[in-house]
């Protein structure tokens, strides 16, 4: 089986792939993605740039004992993606020594993906959005945009013939709400869920109106520029907080959690074959 792993700033996705499955749509038309793809479990964790090679190979055995299966027995190939450099070099060592016979592919400069990039300097792009990017194209019909609500929110644009145009990138809810709680002595954390109404009233109301519906407003607004440049697209939101704006918004056609997963596949299978 493939172990995929997205390393975020903030969060750690890794995935297990085994064979094909195709998921069902949940009352909005979003795709669940957990079993999507082929992607068999999946694990989030906070992302520890200090974590040795050592703790991540105690890491991931612990997770896969937890659904019965052994490590050394059950991982066939490695995919990595990661804007952390350290954690690449931490995830390179743990291969070397526990998986030595094992294909491991760590997205970057000089790894297939198998997709044009129209970038003034494509090692320039992160390697996150360039498995979105993969991973959509394989999923829907162009031109696309890949929305990833993370640390950061970004906007990744693909034409019809599966180029990757370029795209943008806003600071994120957490780095927002985390500014707002520096800068606002009288502002507290709050959870995120939906209010009453647009109109906020109370301080918790309103922080949570403005973070939901100013964030979707956000993603639709960016989108609908984009689309004046390319023309109609499909969308797909992704990242860690997709399926708390995605609903908000008017403009995300699809829901897809995994899909930064799902394009390490892609390119892994592109490499190893």
């Amino acid at each position: 089986m493939l172990l995929a792993i997205d390393t975020g700033n903030t969060e750690t996705v890794i995935g297990l792939f085994g064979n094909e499955q195709v998921g069902d749509k949940d009352a909005a038309g979003f795709g669940r993605g957990s079993g999507e793809h082929g992607l068999q479990f999946h694990w989030r964790l906070s992302t520890a740039p200090e974590r040795t090679p050592d703790e991540w190979a105690v890491q991931l055995t612990q997770l896969l004992g937890l659904e019965g299966l052994d490590l050394r027995d059950t991982i066939t190939g490695i995919a990595v993606s990661s804007s952390v450099p350290v954690v690449v070099t931490q995830l390179r060592r743990m291969a070397s020594r526990w998986f030595q016979d094992v294909p491991i592919t760590v997205l970057g400069p000089g790894v297939k993906s198998g997709m044009p990039i129209m970038y003034d300097n494509p090692r320039e792009v992160g390697a996150d959005r360039i498995a979105n990017a993969v991973g959509a194209v394989d999923l829907y019909d162009g031109p696309l945009i890949a929305v990833d609500l993370g640390t950061a929110t970004t906007f990744d644009v693909i034409s019809e013939k599966g180029e990757y145009l370029g795209g943008a990138i806003c600071p994120g809810v957490a780095i927002s709400l985390e500014a707002l709680y520096s800068h606002a002595a009288a502002l507290r954390s709050v959870e995120l869920t939906a209010p009453r109404s647009v109109i906020g009233r109370s301080t918790v109301e309103s922080i949570q109106s403005g973070v939901l519906y100013g964030f979707a407003a956000q993603v639709d607004g960016m989108i609908r520029r984009i689309e004046a440049e390319v023309g109609p697209t499909t969308t797909i939101a992704t990242g860690g907080l997709a399926g708390l704006i995605a609903p908000h918004t008017q403009t995300i056609h699809h829901v897809e959690p995994w899909l930064t997963l799902h394009g390490l596949r892609i390119i892994h299978e592109r490499n190893v074959s």
